[in-house]
């Protein structure tokens, strides 16, 4: 049995370009992403994976309002990456957002 190896990734101030919060370089199990609003007005935010040349979101043009922030992995539910997968946050404002990722790295051996 190995012990678990809890991890975690961040960024800040992302904007309208994607920022790529974590690329797994190995078999990950994604436990929780929180993405914050950090700025007076509502924004939209993308939470996706990259995954052999393709995007799968996770969540598209999701509200968050002014001082909230939102959990897009509810209720004990994983995401779990392959190596070189990425999970990407995109916003419709510059400098809006905040992300904090949960994950356990190399799962499996």
């Amino acid at each position: 049995y190995m012990a678990q190896d809890f991890e975690n990734a961040k960024a800040r101030n992302i904007g309208t370009s994607a920022s790529t919060i974590l690329t797994a370089n190995s078999d990950d199990a994604v436990i929780g992403i929180r993405v914050a609003n950090v700025v007076t007005q509502t924004i939209q935010v993308d939470v996706y994976i990259s995954s052999g040349g393709n995007d799968y979101y996770l969540a598209k043009n999701v509200s968050i309002p002014q001082g909230s922030s939102m959990e897009f992995i509810d209720g004990g539910a994983k995401v779990n990456l392959l190596t070189g997968d990425a999970v990407k946050v995109e916003s419709d404002t510059a400098s809006s957002a905040d992300c904090w990722l949960s994950y356990i790295d190399s799962i499996s051996t």
